[in-house]
């Protein structure tokens, strides 16, 4: 596999990186530090996307976060990434109980805490599931002093979830057969009607009631709505995990002040690109878009 290689835009010898650890509720996990030799006073507290990521959201040969991490840090700003409690221990997303909230919330709210300790105003950036409760913990955590939502999600994920699959279908028929689709819209079904009896191999991905319980009572546009914080969106014009078209409207429509920017030639891990999206790309080396660096660092009061 092709090594990770440091993006263009990142200056290695601009910060500094150290290992730290969060233990909310006994739960540890390890994460990493960046602190640049020249702060501005700004820092971000980093939140991957759905599934068992680690801190650097490691997709094949590519670490998006850690892109991120590293141009922010060049332009004087700290970073504090994290482990997500489920990188070492999948399992867990089917074990009853699991929820999105559990999985995150006390993990960021601890993330901002730390890094407060380092600089003046500390900020959440999330990616896709990451985007999508940002807002949440900003509402737990007053220390957040503004929010970053990177291709958050705000259709029901188990629609979502049909709609990519039709998608690939389209794009590579060989790897998603007509039965893998009818299998997905089954499950939306019982997602949608979901009680905490549901047998979770009757629900998307295998995930148990639990999780489409705690997805079902959240609403990432009316809680983003609520605070009193600026907040930034980012979407991928090439995305079709999280679309213009299907995701992106609902934010538009809810956060009237928010600061909403596109990125024409990007995928959901905001690699840019030419035509349309495929799971393939994400196996193909590159690094994040350095616009998403600098629309970041210009937009951070």
């Amino acid at each position: 596999m092709t090594a990770w290689t440091p993006p263009p835009y990142a200056d290695p010898a601009a910060f500094t990186e150290r290992d730290i650890t969060l233990d909310p509720d006994g739960r540890t996990v390890p994460g990493t530090l960046t602190l640049p030799k020249e702060p501005t006073g700004r820092g971000v507290v980093l939140l991957t996307g759905g599934g068992p990521w680690d801190r650097d959201e490691t997709s094949g040969p590519n670490k998006p976060l850690k892109d991120l991490a590293w141009g922010l840090a060049t332009h004087g700003i700290a970073v504090l990434r994290f482990d997500k409690v489920t990188a070492n221990r999948p399992e867990a997303m089917a074990a009853p109980g699991y929820t999105m909230t559990s999985e995150y919330v006390p993990h960021g709210i601890a993330a901002v805490r730390l890094l407060a300790e380092h600089v003046d105003r500390v900020f959440l950036v999330g990616h896709s599931m990451g985007g999508k409760i940002a807002p949440k913990i900003a509402t737990e955590e007053p220390l957040v002093a503004g929010v970053v939502i990177m291709a958050g999600d705000t259709q029901p994920m188990q629609h979502a979830a049909v709609r990519v699959m039709r998608y690939l279908a389209s794009s590579s028929p060989e790897a998603v057969p007509p039965e893998t689709i009818a299998v997905f819209e089954r499950q939306a079904l019982a997602a949608d009607t979901v009680t905490a009896n549901t047998p979770s191999s009757d629900l998307p991905f295998g995930m148990p009631a639990s999780f489409w319980l705690d997805q079902r009572d959240y609403d990432p546009v009316a809680t983003a709505a609520k605070l009193d914080v600026p907040i930034l969106v980012l979407q991928g014009g090439r995305d079709y995990q999280i679309t213009v078209a299907d995701d992106l409207p609902a934010w538009r429509e809810g956060l009237p002040d928010a600061t909403i920017t596109v990125l024409d030639e990007d995928n959901h891990l905001f690699f840019p690109g030419t035509g349309p999206s495929t799971m393939a790309d994400y196996q193909i080396p590159g690094h994040l878009d350095p616009a998403v660096v600098t629309v970041i660092t210009d937009w951070l009061p």
